[in-house]
Formats: structure tokens, sequence, C-alpha cells
């Protein structure tokens, strides 16, 4: 199989004793290229860093809805200048709501999240969602603000049969995590999987988050091979043959980024 891990956090200092070894094991298991998502301009520097070795990584400048408290205007200047000034750079987030640990205020998400739609706007980059416990304010944002054609992925997609085709209807895509593989957590998301158009589905691991099943059996931390069990799986509840399905999304995403790994 051919795998892009769409969204990824390898800028953790988890991975920083083993990184060679952790794109290793990523090729040996499929995996042609990775995302890394930003969640802060500390650790978007960082991304950039990882991108500047490795050339199978592209990242993504953002502000988390966690560090929204912190999403003062020379920061997210700071972030523009680093998306204009890296190539390494194809989308925008992670951005969006998270009323779940409500590590920043209402507020703060909110307007952290309109100034960032509007920037990605600007930039013309696609957006990488989060969406957590937000009761519905997170869709009427995305859909008041801004084209509804805009480029977009709702990462880690986890809601409702209601919610999906929200997003799906604003012309976004849908991103997969090792949620799809868990047995009860898992179960919505299995139900729902084969109801997303073959083309708006992007895979993902949320690295070092997220560890899909089987491999949660064994170790905590997630890593980029492990996508290739969440492609496995969701092969199976869309029965569909996993390396065909695993070529449409690995082309998906490349269109998705702008880029053209092979």
């Amino acid at each position: 199989m051919i795998l892009f891990d769409s969204h990824c956090h390898i800028d953790d200092p988890c991975f920083e004793q083993d990184m060679d070894a952790m794109f290793e094991r990523a090729r040996n298991a499929g995996v042609l290229a990775m995302t890394i998502a930003g969640v802060n301009a500390d650790m978007t520097r960082k991304a950039i860093d990882i991108a500047a070795r490795y050339d199978n990584v592209i990242t993504a400048v953002g502000i988390h809805p966690h560090d929204a408290a912190h999403c003062a205007p020379d920061i997210l200047d700071g972030l523009i200048c680093l998306a204009k000034e890296n190539g390494c750079v194809k989308a925008w987030g992670e951005t969006g709501l998270d009323f779940n640990r409500m590590f920043s205020p209402q507020k703060d998400q909110e307007t952290c999240l309109k100034a960032q739609l509007a920037i990605a706007g600007e930039l013309d980059l696609p957006l990488i969602f989060h969406e957590r416990d937000s009761m519905g304010r997170f869709y009427e944002i995305i859909k008041s603000e801004g084209p509804a054609s805009r480029k977009g992925v709702v990462h880690c997609f986890s809601g409702t049969r209601t919610e999906m085709f929200q997003y799906l209807d604003l012309g976004y895509h849908i991103g997969i995590t090792g949620i799809l593989t868990i047995q009860k957590r898992g179960r919505l998301l299995r139900e729902l999987a084969p109801l997303i158009p073959e083309d708006r589905i992007l895979i993902e691991t949320d690295a070092p988050y997220l560890t899909p099943a089987p491999q949660k059996n064994k170790v905590r931390r997630n890593e980029p091979a492990f996508v290739a069990s969440v492609l496995t799986t969701l092969a199976r509840v869309r029965n569909q043959d996993p390396e065909d399905l695993a070529v449409t999304i690995f082309n998906n995403t490349n269109r998705f980024f702008s880029t053209n790994f092979t």
C-alpha cells in the first residue's frame, strides 16, 4: 500500500530520541509522506525544521484552540511569515473549537478561529480543523465565515451523521484516525465511514495520540507507520480493496495539499 499520514505531531518531544528509526518504520509500512499539523508558533518552527531534514514531510501552521488564549496579532503575523517563507507549509491549522477541556476561553477560541479562517483565505491555503464538543458553534462559524468552496478537512472526525453531512455539504474532507479501529469508541464512525464519498476521505494518525488497534494493545505512543491500520480497517468497513483505497486516498491527499508525492 502507498500511504499518506495527513495529520501527525512528530514534532512532539517523545519522537526526539528515535526520529530516524520512526521514519524508517514509516517507510517500511508504505508511508510515503506525512503532514505535521501546527498547534502554536514554537511547535510550528520545530515542524519546519523537521521538514527541512526529511523530504517526505510537509507542515501546516496554526494555533490550536487549546492555545487560543495566546492568539495575539503578532503571533499570527509571525505564522503568516513562516507560511510565506517556507515551501514546506502547505496548509493552515489546526484551528477550531474545543469545548471539552476548555484550555482557552470560548470567546478566545472563536476569535482565534475567525482570524485564522480569514488568513487561510488570504493565503489560499487549505484548512485543518479541530472540533470537539462545540455544540454546533464550530459549524455555525465555518459556514458563515468565508466561501464554502474553501478547502478544509475536519481532522479526527468522530461526530454524528448530521455533522458529517454538514461538513461534506460545505465541501470539506473528513479525516479518519485510529478511533475507527477501537471497538466501542469507533462503533458509530464505522457505521458512517462507508457513507463518505471516496474523494473526500483522508487518513491520519494524530501521532503520538490515538494509537489504533491492534498496536494500542502493545504500545502507547502512536506513530505514522500505524496509519496502515487505519487504512486496513477503513477498507474493511467500506468493503473495498485495501490497495485500491490506499491509492485513492493517497491521491486525495496530494490534491488537498497541492503536493505531488509518488
